[in-house]
């Protein structure tokens, strides 16, 4: 071979080198996500996958503004009872099979019956679903919902292929019409997912393959985004922010979410609440008074772990002030042991084994031992850990929660009796009640009132201590152009491309 015919091979090698790792979008995530179901599913990083693969009736821009997607428009009745959508009529799903008003019924009606449904609570409000024509559906409710839309824009509103329905398999092998299509996955390792070139918007992705790739080491995520084999970190260790922001290979992207990290303490289901701290509720206010949240931001979020009191987000149209954040207070703790008759307390706190969780773990174990508190740790399969949680298997779990845009979506499935996602079995009749007046009113301040009203008896109760805003910190190789974070937390590859 020539020197000239030598370099022209080595440089079309280098050429099909870079087109090669252009293909694929790599994203280091921080557990594995449960089942790929989007009506049985309940982890952050299952959402992210859900949105390049399962598109929904509605979306959220960043402005946190309700757009169309599945749906090109919608309408209330007068009454405000009936919700009507005009669809798409250019939508496929990945099996070939057509997205119709048909298909959308029968998503809904999955969602609200399957005896294992998630969704259900977020959809309690709706009474029937009709086809007006192929591409019309209307929703009727049984009274007027607030958050209904707002529901629609997550995983309630996200459509799969109806032929898939039966098939044993599904959650392992999704069908729907998002921009990409299941590929394969291996537990614990990657989820593969390859571009759609039938989707409607196709030139606006720009990557064959997207993998996600569970490393729940915050340290091994990032040198692998270092060395160039993810392109994007998310749920970055905010002590790492300074030496991305130093690099110049990665760029550093930090925003307020709508979610939040919290303890949640098991008040009545099964075996696991019978405890001290599950029985009697000045026991749990004594563990909030050891906890100190300022503590936890300072050390573990060096400034990026926000304390929080409530679940509604500084971010929120509904924070409310009226509950400012509780200071840690060692004596108060002590006393109000003292006054359940409980001078020392043991239980057992689980956590989904990860780097910052399990720090967050260590801290509130430390803390809440200065006042009388014996905490064994139990680190487990975050996937796992929901699953004993459903079961009661848990006396007390650190578990977070990605957010919603309407405040609905933060606090009704978790505490309200009949709660798709209240593992702590908590009811409260007057809870229920002041909830579900807040759904009903579209008025703002009224809503608000509600929610000021539950949570003075929540606040009192504690099945759930809420201990800091989650912030959205990604990690992003400087060879990506246009990625951009939204509030929801969703990860959205519209437009995201290699950079020039």
């Amino acid at each position: 071979m020539t020197h000239r015919k030598l370099l022209t091979a080595l440089a079309i090698g280098l050429l099909s080198s870079q087109v090669a790792l252009a293909a694929d979008f790599r994203i280091g995530v921080q557990e594995d996500p449960d089942v790929l179901d989007p009506h049985k599913a309940r982890t952050t990083v299952g959402r992210f996958v859900f949105t390049s693969l399962c598109d929904k009736l509605v979306d959220v821009t960043d402005k946190l503004e309700i757009a169309p997607q599945l749906a090109s428009s919608w309408s209330w009745s007068d009454d405000n009872k009936t919700l009507t959508f005009k669809l798409r009529t250019d939508v496929e799903f990945h099996d070939g099979t057509k997205f119709d008003a048909a298909a959308a019924k029968a998503n809904l009606d999955r969602a609200m019956t399957l005896p294992d449904s998630l969704r259900k609570s977020e959809l309690v409000s709706v009474a029937s679903v009709e086809v007006v024509d192929p591409a019309t559906v209307a929703v009727h409710l049984k009274q007027p919902d607030a958050t209904l839309l707002a529901q629609l824009t997550d995983r309630a509103g996200m459509m799969m292929s109806p032929a898939t329905f039966s098939n044993p398999e599904l959650g392992a092998k999704p069908v729907c019409s998002g921009p990409y299509k299941f590929v394969s996955r291996t537990q614990n390792d990657r989820i593969v997912l390859e571009k759609f070139d039938k989707y409607r918007d196709a030139k606006d992705y720009f990557y064959d393959r997207i993998i996600f790739l569970p490393i729940p080491d915050t340290t091994v995520r990032l040198a692998n985004l270092q060395a160039g084999d993810i392109d994007l970190v998310e749920r970055l260790n905010p002590s790492d922010a300074d030496a991305v922001k130093a690099d110049k290979r990665l760029k550093f992207i930090a925003l307020s979410s709508l979610g939040y990290q919290s303890i949640v303490i098991n008040v009545g289901s099964g075996q696991g609440a019978n405890s001290p701290l599950g029985k009697d509720k000045l026991v749990r206010q004594a563990f909030q008074a050891a906890i100190g949240r300022d503590i936890i931001n300072d050390v573990l979020g060096h400034g990026l772990f926000e304390p929080a009191q409530t679940p509604f987000p500084l971010a929120s149209t509904y924070y409310d002030k009226n509950y400012p954040v509780t200071k840690r207070d060692v004596a108060k703790a002590k006393a109000l042991l003292a006054e359940a008759k409980q001078p020392e307390v043991a239980f057992e706190l689980s956590f989904g084994n990860t780097t910052i969780t399990a720090a967050l773990a260590e801290m509130i174990q430390a803390m809440a031992a200065e006042a009388g508190f014996k905490i064994s740790l139990r680190p487990m399969d975050f996937t796992a850990m929901l699953a004993e949680m459903q079961k009661g298997n848990f006396q007390a779990s650190l578990s977070g929660w990605s957010g919603r845009i309407d405040p609905d979506g933060n606090i009704y499935q978790f505490v309200a009796c009949k709660g798709a996602q209240n593992d702590p079995k908590y009811c409260n009749p007057e809870v229920d009640r002041l909830l579900n007046e807040a759904r009903s009113t579209p008025d703002v301040e009224k809503r608000k009132a509600f929610y000021t009203q539950a949570s003075a008896i929540l606040q009192s109760d504690l099945p759930y201590i809420y201990t800091y805003y989650s912030p959205l910190v990604y990690a992003v190789s400087a060879k990506v152009a246009n990625f951009k974070a939204y509030p929801d937390g969703m990860i959205r590859l519209r437009g995201v491309k290699p950079a020039q």
